[in-house]
């Protein structure tokens, strides 16, 4: 009798080349818009430190989202190793603080720096490690916290967002 294993991989990450970064992205915020992605990362996120609670979230909505997240972060990763420099913004002049969030100024010109330093400091595997760990976490009451630093990766993650939104925005201009 043949043995036959069930792939558990998003049907996103199937036969992915690194001209394909961009569709991922589009796919991702076509499923989750940018405002839900960020809340949802923050609840996770806030859940997964909190002792003897958990998210009130369906378990099937949140491991559906790390999934998405899995698959938006391999996108990033393509997307790096393409290095357009094509996703240019026109002069900061009019822009107001609040439009930057958290991307800087240098960052806003260029969002494809935040996924260069954010894949600097963490390959794709801690990415991962990181977000299975807070999914883990965040949907169970347990009495041990997080090993790791979880606000580095948090935040790269909350840029990366940001920054594909802005890549995105600025393609369909």
């Amino acid at each position: 009798m043949k043995k036959t294993r069930t792939n558990l991989q998003s049907r996103l990450e199937k036969g992915r080349k690194k001209h394909c970064g961009i569709q991922l992205m589009e796919t991702h915020f076509q499923l989750n818009d940018l405002a839900t992605s960020k809340e949802l990362l923050n609840d996770i996120i806030s859940y997964a430190v909190k002792r003897n609670s958990w998210i009130k979230e369906h378990p099937a909505v949140i491991l559906h989202f790390q999934q998405a997240m899995r698959s938006f972060i391999s996108a990033g990763y393509y997307i790096t190793l393409q290095e357009k420099k094509t996703i240019t913004a026109p002069k900061l002049e009019d822009v107001s603080p609040l439009v930057l969030g958290l991307l800087s100024e240098k960052e806003y010109r260029n969002p494809l720096l935040v996924f260069k330093k954010a894949f600097r400091e963490y390959s794709i595997q801690e990415f991962d490690y990181f977000i299975s760990g807070m999914v883990y976490f965040s949907l169970g009451a347990y009495d041990s916290l997080p090993e790791r630093n979880i606000v580095s990766p948090y935040i790269h993650l909350t840029k990366m967002l940001d920054a594909a939104h802005l890549i995105l925005e600025r393609r369909a201009k």
